[in-house]
């Protein structure tokens, strides 16, 4: 049986880790793309000389040509830029509506029949111009986010009530940025509410209101916490990670169940637009939204995240994308 095929576009520090990860993991044979040259040449033999080391037995590639990603299974585009001092919000979406056109274009030519998930900001636009450009079918093009913000909100709660991370279970739903709305009357440990276990150990419902506000917020601030600790950069390690999960459930046919930035079709009163929710992944993509019952105030949080989300997308057709 032939391995499956995983193209990487983007050769940045999130695509690296990609390549490794896939390597670890023995999820395919794998291209890593890239427009500097010999960057990602660099990236993957460095890799690929840890294969006795590690264990592993995959072919990586490196590449400056789009040829390469000829017949891949899966796709995961990383590339664009991160926003820059002096940079406007217009000029970042621009500049990487404009990149994710191209991949897009390249993408549609190269490998037609593969799986698309998309994680370059803002993550909510760049999905949707990628299925726009590419004309996939919307269950072949998905973006990554609510993954990893539900591991960022599950972490937070992990330490703050000393428990294994194995055992929170924790989502985030709606847009990719400060608009993003935790769930937290659904977090629980292994069953148990967080709310509950907050109570106990504070003995007071209004201080584990506190705390547990403080956790969202904290969530919803995640990205931009490491940015400001790293100072010449952005996360990579998680996203990493994050966009793993949900390439797993693909190409291993998992039917997970994962947040993910998925084309609504009258899901959540919502039609025609890329939104974080939950949904089955497996080896048709997105094969499943799953609606859930959300209360006045978790409903009136997600309309906000939406209108967020529509926004973005209203004002990428207005730069002419």
């Amino acid at each position: 049986m032939s391995r499956k095929k995983i193209a990487l576009i983007g050769g940045g520090q999130i695509g690296g880790v990609l390549s490794q990860l896939i390597a670890l993991r023995e999820l395919g044979d794998c291209v890593l793309f890239d427009i500097v040259e010999d960057l990602p040449q660099g990236k993957t033999l460095d890799i690929a000389e840890a294969s006795r080391i590690d264990g592993f037995d995959i072919k990586l590639e490196g590449t400056n040509s789009y040829e390469q990603i000829h017949g891949a299974d899966l796709i995961i585009v990383t590339a664009g830029l991160p926003r820059k001092p002096g940079m406007s919000r217009d000029d970042l979406l621009s500049t990487n509506a404009n990149i994710i056109k191209q991949v897009a274009e390249a993408v549609k030519k190269y490998a037609p029949d593969s799986i698309v998930i998309v994680v370059s900001n803002p993550l909510d636009a760049m999905v949707t111009l990628f299925q726009k450009v590419s004309g996939f079918p919307h269950n072949r093009v998905l973006g990554q986010a609510g993954v990893l913000d539900s591991s960022r909100f599950s972490t937070f709660i992990a330490w703050e009530l000393g428990v294994s991370v194995k055992d929170v279970n924790a989502m985030v739903l709606g847009g990719h940025g400060d608009t993003m709305v935790p769930l937290t009357r659904y977090a629980n440990i292994n069953g148990i509410p967080v709310m509950e276990l907050l109570e106990r150990k504070y003995n007071d419902a209004a201080k584990a209101n506190e705390v547990m506000n403080a956790m969202v917020e904290r969530t919803k601030m995640a990205g931009g916490e490491v940015v400001k600790l790293l100072k010449t950069g952005s996360a990579f390690y998680s996203p990493a990670s994050a966009s793993i999960a949900m390439a797993e459930a693909i190409l291993k046919d998992e039917k997970r169940v994962l947040p993910t930035c998925a084309y609504l079709q009258n899901e959540y009163g919502v039609n025609g637009y890329y939104v974080g929710v939950p949904a089955i992944l497996g080896a048709k993509g997105v094969e499943k939204i799953i609606e859930i019952t959300l209360n006045n105030d978790e409903s009136t949080a997600l309309g906000k995240s939406i209108s967020a989300v529509k926004g973005l997308v209203e004002d990428m057709e207005r730069l002419g994308f």
